[in-house]
């Protein structure tokens, strides 16, 4: 058995955590949760990840969930790889992003078809929809104006920050977001697309 086990499902922020194994050249296996049969709420799974969500991730030293942690710790297991940044600032301004991809933008893009995490009341649910366009508009405005840097979130210095980044801003246009608006963001996907890493991920979740 390879050293990583990914616990996965396409369509889902879990592709940062393929995207960045790839990246730092780790030998890992993929284990496909079926969102759709409901596999995440069964018993064997829920013994690995209790929220029953993706990405989980067995490490040498244990079970890791929260995409943000798992793409600190790979970062930090494979520093030749260079996904951390070496200054304090840096690494700063990485875990600005990364908070604010974890807890507005992928929670304004849930409210589109998990309504039930946040209301009993199902007649809520095409109001919460009917908000992520503009939410999510408003969110790739504030990416576009204050996190590209340069080619990347950090200028010239490829990280983690645009691994996420990348996997947040392919819902974007799913979400109702006009991309036209937003040149330099469409660019930087176009660029990631392009990486080695990230192509042979995104070949797997299609």
């Amino acid at each position: 058995m390879a050293a990583y086990r990914l616990h996965l499902s396409k369509g889902t922020v879990a592709l940062a955590v393929h995207i960045a194994l790839n990246e730092v050249g780790a030998e890992y296996d993929l284990v496909w949760v079926d969102f759709a049969s409901g596999a995440q709420g069964k018993p064997d799974y829920l013994a690995l990840n209790p929220k029953g969500r993706v990405p989980a991730l067995e490490t040498p030293d244990g079970i890791l969930t929260e995409t943000s942690a798992i793409l600190g710790y790979l970062s930090e297991s494979f520093p030749d790889a260079g996904l951390m940044p070496d200054d304090i600032w840096g690494r700063a301004k990485l875990a600005e992003l990364h908070l604010f991809l974890a807890a507005t933008a992928h929670i304004n893009h849930a409210h589109k078809m998990r309504g039930h995490r946040w209301s009993d009341d199902p007649d809520t649910y095409p109001a919460m929809r009917a908000k992520v366009p503009a939410n999510m508009t408003e969110n790739a405005a504030l990416i576009e104006q204050n996190y590209l840097a340069g080619p990347y979130v950090l200028g010239e210095r490829y990280s983690t920050a645009d691994i996420y980044l990348f996997t947040i801003s392919r819902w974007l246009e799913g979400d109702g977001v006009d991309m036209a608006q937003f040149p330099a963001l469409s660019a930087f996907l176009d660029r990631m697309s392009a990486r080695p890493a990230v192509a042979s991920a995104l070949e797997l979740h299609s």
